[in-house]
């Protein structure tokens, strides 16, 4: 069974062409994940824009162009994160509790109310300055 990190080297160590996967493989083969990994490096980026304009059913052809395009190498790209601080989670509960709204809607108080208004709101909720701090950082 193949995972997404064995296609990618299909892709780009291998070349393996297309008769030689099962019906299987191809069950296994998500364009979306191989879209997101590939564009994690830059020299890649237009190739993939182009690409994920393909319908996700044509695997196949997903494949067979990356696999054409994509020079053989054996280069590695790194995740790359998210530069956003993602908000406490605890405090994104908190919040969904006092407002009684989704996680969602949370996050965007957290950005609207700001710390002021989100510290008066946990203290009307019993919680204590320690807590306070670890929530707010």
């Amino acid at each position: 069974m193949k995972s997404t990190f064995d296609w990618i080297k299909h892709i780009n160590q291998y070349k393996t062409p297309i008769e030689d996967f099962t019906p299987k493989d191809w069950d296994l083969f998500s364009p979306y994940v191989i879209h997101k990994v590939l564009s994690m490096n830059e020299d890649y980026l237009e190739l993939v824009n182009e690409v994920q304009k393909i319908l996700p059913q044509n695997k196949k052809e997903i494949y067979s162009i990356y696999k054409e395009f994509i020079p053989k190498n054996n280069k590695w790209s790194s995740y790359i994160k998210s530069k956003v601080k993602q908000p406490n989670n605890d405090l994104i509960h908190h919040l969904q509790e006092y407002f009684k709204c989704s996680s969602r809607e949370a996050k965007i108080y957290v950005d609207l109310l700001g710390v002021d208004k989100i510290s008066c709101i946990l203290r009307d909720i019993g919680i204590e300055k320690k807590e306070m701090k670890k929530l707010l950082k």
